[in-house]
C-alpha cells in the first residue's frame, strides 16, 4: 500500500514538473531592443564627386543598393543592366533610385565609381570610401566579399554577395532581389517599393 502511494506522489511530482518546463518553454521571451540588430540603416561614404554622402540624401525616396565592383566581368554588369531595364517598366528614375555601393575600394575611388555608373547611361548613385566605411555598409546589409586569384599587384576578382536590397522610401529594408530570382518576380518587389 505505502509503495503504491509513493508511485502516486512521485507521479504527482514528475506530472507537476513537467507541466512547468511545458509552461516556461512555450512562453515568449522578448528580446531587449536594444541588443537587437538593425539591418541596414542609415550610412555615410563617399561619392562619384569625392564629397560625403549620407544616406539621409535618400529619405523619402526608395532605392535599390547592389554591392560590386568596377572590375567586375558579368555579375555586377549584368545586375545593374537588369535593374535599369526594370526601373524603366516600373516607371523611370523617378521610380526609385539605383544605389552601387563597391566592394572593392582599394580599386574603385570616386571617379572610377562615377565613371562605371555613367556606363549605364541613366542615373545611378555611385559610392565608395575607406576600407573601414565599406567594411561598415557591408556588415550592416550582410554582405561578404573576398579577393580571389591574384595574378599581379592590383589584378584580382572579388568574389561578393549578389543580391540586391530593396528600401523603402522610409529609409526600412523591406526586401532582396537574388541573383537567380525570376524577372517577374524581381519586377513585382520593385513594383511594391516604386513611387
Amino acid at each position: 500500500m505505502m509503495s503504491r502511494i509513493r508511485i502516486v506522489l512521485w507521479a504527482a511530482i514528475a506530472a507537476l514538473l513537467i507541466g512547468v518546463g511545458v509552461f516556461f518553454l512555450t512562453q515568449d521571451r522578448e528580446t531587449p531592443t536594444s541588443d537587437m540588430v538593425e539591418f541596414g540603416g542609415p550610412f555615410t561614404l563617399v561619392g562619384s564627386d569625392g564629397e560625403l554622402f549620407s544616406s539621409s540624401v535618400l529619405d523619402g525616396r526608395p532605392h535599390a543598393i547592389f554591392f560590386g565592383f568596377t572590375n567586375c566581368p558579368d555579375v555586377c554588369p549584368t545586375t545593374l543592366s537588369t535593374l535599369v531595364r526594370l526601373r524603366d517598366q516600373v516607371g523611370g528614375a523617378e521610380a526609385f533610385d539605383i544605389v552601387f555601393i563597391t566592394v572593392d575600394p582599394e580599386r574603385d575611388g570616386p571617379e572610377e565609381v562615377g565613371r562605371y555608373a555613367d556606363l549605364f547611361s541613366t542615373p545611378i548613385i555611385g559610392l565608395t570610401g575607406s576600407s573601414e566605411q565599406i567594411e561598415q555598409v557591408m556588415r550592416q546589409y550582410g554582405v561578404a566579399a573576398i579577393r580571389d586569384g591574384e595574378t599581379a599587384p592590383g589584378n584580382y576578382n572579388v568574389n561578393h554577395t549578389a543580391s540586391v536590397f530593396l528600401v523603402d522610401e522610409g529609409g526600412k529594408f523591406v526586401s532582396t532581389i537574388s541573383p537567380e530570382e525570376p524577372e517577374e518576380i524581381a519586377l513585382q518587389k520593385l513594383e511594391r517599393i516604386a513611387l
